[in-house]
């Protein structure tokens, strides 16, 4: 009997932490993820997401669901495959804005699926013909309810691929950086966003990648350390 109440708590708890999550979505969720892979299959992850709050008592319920909590946060993105460089979670009370940002590197793709934040992703990156690459990653359904707007969600997905990009489903793509940019309507029932890559020899290797790949880990630092230093 005891087990069984104990079980009953946990799933109830667990259902109220998503009523509550489905009922603050009424507002805007933005997540943007920032992936550079590099050529030996390892690389680096920065990750911002935020959304609006209406009063101050909206802005404590998100806090408290762990969304926005710096130690919540820092456990979900914890594995044995990567190195968490920083976690940034404040308040923008210009905007009325609640934010969280991770950056972190991570010793090769599908070692990120061991991330609580990442299960089901279905991170992969495997050898295709003619000595190429294929990655992958499933943005998983989000469930909708409670009225709020699907069109309200924001979800960006930006990927620098160490190689020639043969093909892939981006919405956009610029060299080697490839972005997937969509709404919940258009996730739907969960989507595979992906891309088929044939790796550079590291003779041939374009200058401007490294002067992209350092550029853009510039932009990253800046735009994560901006709030501490205000």
């Amino acid at each position: 009997m005891h087990i069984w109440v104990n079980k009953k708590n946990k799933i109830m708890k667990k259902l109220k932490y998503l009523i509550a999550s489905l009922i603050l979505l009424q507002g805007c969720l933005n997540y943007t993820q920032i992936t550079t892979i590099k050529k030996d299959g390892s690389g680096s992850m920065f990750i911002h997401y935020y959304m609006h709050w209406n009063s101050e008592r909206d802005s404590s319920v998100i806090e408290s669901l762990g969304f926005f909590n710096r130690d919540s946060v820092y456990k979900e993105f914890t594995s044995n495959y990567s190195k968490i460089k920083d976690v940034e979670v404040y308040k923008d009370n210009s905007d009325s804005t609640v934010h969280a940002k991770i950056l972190f590197e991570f010793a090769s793709l599908d070692s990120l699926n061991n991330a609580n934040a990442f299960k089901g992703a279905e991170l992969k990156m495997i050898d295709g013909e003619d000595d190429t690459k294929i990655f992958s990653q499933f943005i998983q359904p989000i469930a909708t309810g409670f009225g709020f707007e699907a069109k309200n969600i924001k979800i960006s997905y930006i990927y620098y691929l160490p190689g020639e990009i043969l093909s892939h489903n981006a919405t956009s793509v610029a060299k080697n950086e490839l972005r997937w940019d969509y709404s919940l309507t258009e996730i739907g029932t969960g989507k595979y966003i992906t891309a088929t890559f044939r790796p550079f020899k590291l003779k041939e290797t374009p200058l401007w990648i490294y002067i992209a790949a350092g550029f853009v880990l510039l932009i990253v630092i800046v735009y994560l350390f901006t709030k501490k230093s205000k």
